[in-house]
């Protein structure tokens, strides 16, 4: 007797192997496309207690193509009132190298606030540079950053 024949999917897709299908399953997600801002370091800490603190995977906001945490719900929420003032200056790179005419990504664990700003360095050397001469090498970075193009 013969078996009843059993529905499968169509000759195309069961060709395609199956990491394809995760990756595009994954790609549809929006969450998936968004990068941590900070590393994940709650920007509402760094500027207002000056303290690295990691933000909550469940505490989270979406702002300018990236994923935001916050160590609290507090913090959210004052971070989403004026997101801009607690993004770091200069589009997070390193305040040090622009300075000194370069382009170089900054460290979240590495930075100073200055004048209610973050402040990115790349590493603890710079980071001791900008903390020598806070005004002076924002001055100059900020030069450089209208110079180099945003």
């Amino acid at each position: 007797m013969p078996r009843p024949a059993t529905p499968s999917l169509p000759h195309t897709l069961r060709r395609l192997p199956a990491a394809l299908l995760a990756a595009g399953l994954a790609l549809a997600t929006p969450a998936a496309a968004q990068h941590a801002a900070l590393n994940g370091i709650d920007a509402v800490s760094l500027r207002d207690s000056g303290r690295a603190v990691g933000g909550r995977p469940d505490i989270v906001t979406h702002w300018r193509g990236a994923s935001w945490h916050f160590a609290n719900e507090t913090n959210r929420q004052t971070f989403e009132s004026n997101p801009r003032a607690y993004a770091p200056a200069m589009g997070g790179l390193c305040a040090v190298s622009l300075a000194d005419g370069r382009k170089e990504p900054g460290d979240p664990a590495q930075f100073v606030v200055v004048g209610q700003r973050i402040y990115l360095t790349r590493d603890a050397a710079a980071r001791a540079a900008m903390r020598a001469d806070p005004e002076g090498i924002v001055a100059r970075a900020t030069d450089a950053w209208k110079r180099l193009g945003r």
